[in-house]
C-alpha cells in the first residue's frame, strides 16, 4: 500500500486531502458535503457549538451525503487562568485596549465572567452519533473517549505542533496526526508547550514526524495547491488538510468582505497575535493588531473573546476592517475564489 492509500484506507476517501475544519462560525454544512462528495474529507469545527447544536449539525450533514466525514473539537476550551482572573488584570487589559474603544465612541466591556468546558458534553454528542471521524486540537482526551472511539470505529485524529506533542499522541492511539505548522490561518493548538514556543514550519514539523513516529502524518500549513500537495507528500506525509484555500471558497460561511481579503493584496500580510481570543492564532494583519502587538495584559481564552464582542460587533456593523479579525494563513497570497469542486480538482493533480 502506497503512501497517500494509507488515509484512503483509513478514512473511507478516495483523495488524502481533509478540508481544514473551522471554528467560530465559519464552517459551513455546505462546504463539508462539497468536499467530501468529492471524495475528500470534509470537516466542521464545532467548538463553539451547545451540544444540541452539535448534534444537529451532524443530522444536517448525514442527511445530505453518505460520504464521511469529520468533526472537530477542542478537548481544552477554557484556559486555566480564565478560573482566576484578577480585578488588576482586567485593569491592565482595560488600559491597554481604551484608547481603541474611545476612538469607536464604545464603553469598556465589565469583566468577563469565566465561560465552563463545553467538551465532555460535546464529546458525548460525537460518541452517540458517531462520525466517520472526530479529530481535536488542544490536547488529548481521555483514554475512555478513545477507547469507545476505537470500539465503535470512529477514527481519531489529533493534531501537534511539536515533535513532543507528536509522540503523545501516537501513545494515545490516535488514528492519524496532523502536523500543523506557524504557516497556518486560525489558532496555533499548541497544548504541551504555550504556542510561541512551538513555531515549527510545516515541512519541517512533518519531516520530523514521519522520521520519528508510525502514525500516518497530515501535513497542514502553507499549502493550497497541486504543487503544495506535492511537496507534503514528498517529505512523507500520508495526507494534507488544507484551510485557508477551502475558506475562500464559495460554500464556507466567511463572509464576503472576509473573502475578499483573502484574494486581494490584504492576503500578503498575516501575523500571530492573541488580541482576538487571548490565544494565538494568525490573521491578516490590520490596524488593531498593528496597534496592540504586546499579549501580555490580553485575558486568557475565552474571556478575552467576551471582551472583544461588543469591538467585534461594531467593526462589522461599519465595516471596519481594521478590527474585524479575517483569520487566514501565509499562504493566502496565492488563494483565489473558486468552487470547492474547482479547489479540489486543482489539489488532486499533486497527488499523481
Amino acid at each position: 500500500m502506497d503512501n497517500k492509500n494509507v488515509i484512503n484506507s483509513l478514512f473511507g476517501i478516495r483523495y488524502p486531502i481533509l478540508q481544514g475544519p473551522f471554528g467560530g462560525g465559519l464552517s459551513s454544512v455546505k462546504l463539508v458535503i462539497a468536499v467530501s462528495d468529492a471524495g475528500a474529507l470534509g470537516g466542521y469545527g464545532g467548538y463553539q457549538l451547545e451540544p444540541q447544536a452539535l448534534a444537529e449539525i451532524i443530522t444536517d450533514i448525514r442527511n445530505a451525503t453518505d460520504k464521511p466525514f469529520n468533526i472537530n473539537l477542542w478537548v481544552n476550551d477554557t484556559d486555566a487562568a480564565s478560573a482566576n482572573y484578577t480585578d488588576e488584570a482586567y485593569l491592565e487589559l482595560c488600559k491597554l485596549f481604551a484608547p481603541i474603544f474611545n476612538e469607536q465612541g464604545l464603553v469598556l466591556p465589565p469583566k468577563p465572567a469565566n465561560a465552563t468546558s463545553k467538551f465532555e458534553q460535546q464529546a458525548e454528542v460525537v460518541l452517540r452519533m458517531r462520525p466517520a471521524v472526530f479529530s481535536f486540537v488542544f490536547g488529548i482526551p481521555d483514554t475512555a473517549i478513545l477507547q469507545d472511539c476505537r470500539k465503535q470505529g470512529t477514527k481519531t485524529i489529533g493534531t501537534a505542533t511539536t515533535l513532543d506533542e507528536g509522540f503523545a499522541l501516537e501513545e494515545a492511539g490516535v488514528d492519524a496526526i496532523v502536523a500543523s505548522g506557524f504557516e497556518a490561518g486560525g489558532h496555533r493548538p499548541s497544548f504541551l508547550k504555550p504556542a510561541h514556543e512551538s513555531l515549527h514550519g510545516t515541512f519541517a514539523l512533518t519531516r520530523i514526524l514521519t522520521q520519528h513516529l508510525n502514525t500516518p502524518i497530515i501535513a497542514a500549513g502553507g499549502i493550497a495547491d497541486a504543487k503544495g500537495v506535492r511537496a507534503a507528500m514528498a517529505l512523507g506525509a500520508a495526507g494534507v488538510q488544507v484551510g485557508s484555500a477551502f475558506l475562500a471558497t464559495e460554500e464556507s460561511c466567511a463572509t464576503d468582505k472576509h473573502k475578499e481579503a483573502l484574494t486581494s493584496d490584504k492576503g500578503r500580510y498575516t501575523m500571530l497575535t492573541k488580541v482576538y481570543t487571548g490565544r494565538m492564532g494568525r490573521v491578516l494583519t490590520n490596524g488593531l493588531t498593528k496597534t496592540i502587538q504586546q499579549h501580555l495584559h490580553v485575558a486568557p481564552f475565552p474571556l478575552q473573546t467576551k471582551f472583544m464582542t461588543a469591538l467585534r460587533q461594531h467593526a462589522l456593523a461599519t465595516n471596519n476592517e481594521d478590527l474585524i479579525a479575517y483569520w487566514g494563513g501565509q499562504i493566502a497570497a496565492i488563494i483565489k475564489r473558486q468552487t470547492a469542486q474547482a479547489l479540489m480538482w486543482e489539489l488532486i493533480a499533486g497527488l499523481d
